[in-house]
């Protein structure tokens, strides 16, 4: 089964750089452009016109919904979809607050990075003090910059909670135990509004968990991908 990976706000390829030799065990790898659009509809399109004929989706925190999106633009092409430390609910009031006030320093100041802040509420607290991790991180938010920072924060992120009933595709769900940014509130929301989804809960990682956890991460998705390239599912499992 191809493989299209979708990355989350301001990551980039590197994020599964740690999973790809595991993931690479289900099929050809590609990666989902995500930094050209300000939208998640538009995300969703160039994602899809970009993809292989029929190909595995996963996607992590923002690349979920999006992920979704394209699951329901082609559905005919999306052969199963892995939904990593995501959710289905809209911005809250603070969350659309803290975007617009990012912006508008950015646009007032200049982009300097993803603050350590925002990194550290990201990673699990045993891994604020884990440099290396917060550099990645950092790191991949530079490489991106301001204008990609402007498109991705700028989006008012809607709810597709009323639209998870029309995804037709084995779907996995995958959320961190720990994740201070999305909750298994969210993760459950997601399992029960998708026909036949499963969830799967990793223990000792915040919402980074490609980084944090990868090889947690791949023991859960690369199996099931497995199984549905073989056409063993394992809905409602």
């Amino acid at each position: 089964m191809n493989l299209v990976l979708l990355p989350g706000f301001m990551t980039d390829a590197d994020l599964w750089s740690d999973m790809a030799e595991r993931l690479a065990q289900v099929g050809p790898l590609t990666h989902g452009d995500l930094s050209q659009d300000a939208t998640i509809p538009a995300m969703a399109g160039r994602v899809a016109a970009a993809a292989p004929a029929r190909f595995g989706l996963v996607g992590f925190s923002m690349g979920g919904y999006v992920a979704r999106a394209v699951a329901r633009l082609v559905p005919e092409r999306v052969q199963a979809l892995v939904l990593v430390a995501t959710s289905s609910r809209a911005d809250t009031q603070a969350q659309a607050r803290r975007k617009a006030a990012a912006i508008a320093q950015i646009r007032q100041q200049g982009y300097r990075g993803l603050s350590r802040a925002a990194i550290l509420q990201s990673v699990h607290p045993g891994r604020t003090g884990d440099t290396a991790l917060v550099s990645r991180i950092r790191q991949m938010g530079d490489r991106l910059g301001g204008p990609v920072f402007l498109r991705q924060a700028g989006q008012a992120r809607e709810s597709d909670g009323d639209r998870l009933g029309a995804i037709g595709c084995p779907t996995l769900v995958v959320a961190a135990a720990q994740d201070a940014l999305r909750s298994l509130d969210e993760a459950q929301e997601l399992r029960d509004g998708i026909p036949g989804a499963t969830l799967t809960v990793i223990d000792g990682s915040g919402h980074m968990l490609p980084l944090e956890a990868p090889h947690a991460l791949a023991d859960a998705v690369v199996p099931w991908l497995r199984a549905q390239t073989s056409g063993a599912s394992t809905i409602g499992s």
